[in-house]
């Protein structure tokens, strides 16, 4: 056997002594560390401090120094000099705006929801469901002057938004459980569901009619509809949503004309998902 053959064989070898390894023994615990940091800004958390990212990610406050050196060189952290505090820097709204854009979802999503938007006014959303939230990702708004704030990028909690719960209809009751472990959910107005219980409930409903309505459960003052959107396997990707301020969406107009505009557009982007009945 030649010098070329011993060589190919030894790295055969090596290469499968390596794949029948845990994909864990690779993990870099550096940039687990790095990636930690990151998914520490979510939510409503705009900043944080040396300290608090030491607490949270139980590292000592000079590898969390020289984490934060490291992105912020990257363009991922940026450092507000106002209160000395760490913020997302742009390179990572590049990067999820690179993600977003390359969504197949998005990009046939978006004169579905222009159409939708000119045929009732309302602003409209794309939303998608990650472990118990709802994560919208466009939006095509109104242009009345009383209007429901953008949230595109948020993160919500699914059992009080009409999004979520159009997802969580469709999931089994061992799935529901396992993504809510608690019994009792916080409440963020008088309408908002209060437990499991009464949440399995209305998703039983939601999953006969087809349509969840959000009624002031998160937001006083506004209320918001939901279809599901569907792929050729059937499954529930997304979620299209119309919202606006409880003024304008009386139950009579729900049900005369938003459910009917709502379901509408979530067929046809499910169809063009190649979703069929």
């Amino acid at each position: 056997m030649d010098g070329v053959a011993i060589e190919l064989k030894f790295i055969h070898e090596e290469l499968s002594k390596m794949a029948k390894k845990e994909k864990a023994e690779y993990i870099i615990q550096a940039v687990s560390h790095a990636l930690d940091l990151l998914e520490q800004f979510h939510g409503d958390v705009d900043e944080l401090g040396v300290t608090e990212l030491s607490k949270r990610l139980k590292l000592h406050k000079n590898n969390v120094f020289r984490l934060l050196a490291t992105l912020e060189s990257r363009g991922y952290i940026e450092q507000n000099k106002a209160t000395e505090n760490y913020r997302l820097g742009l390179k990572s709204l590049e990067l999820g705006q690179t993600f977003i854009k390359q969504m197949g979802l998005l990009r046939q999503a978006k004169p579905i929801l222009e159409r939708l938007v000119k045929a009732c006014n309302e602003t409209a959303y794309v939303a998608i469901f990650k472990e118990g939230y709802v994560v919208y990702l466009d939006v095509v708004e109104t242009d009345l002057t009383v209007r429901v704030v953008s949230r595109v990028g948020s993160r919500l909690p699914g059992y009080c938004t009409a999004s979520g719960k159009i997802h969580l209809a469709f999931m089994s009751e061992e799935e529901v459980d396992a993504l809510y472990p608690q019994r009792d959910f916080k409440v963020y107005s008088p309408t908002t569901i209060a437990n499991r219980d009464a949440l399995k409930k209305e998703l039983r409903l939601i999953a006969e009619q087809g349509y969840a309505i959000d009624n002031e459960e998160l937001d006083l003052g506004v209320r918001c509809l939901a279809g599901p959107i569907r792929d050729y396997t059937r499954r529930i990707v997304g979620a299209v949503s119309i919202s606006g301020p409880s003024m304008r969406f009386s139950d009579e107009r729900i049900q005369k004309e938003l459910i009917s505009l709502v379901i509408s557009a979530a067929d046809e982007l499910s169809t063009r998902l190649g979703y069929h009945k």
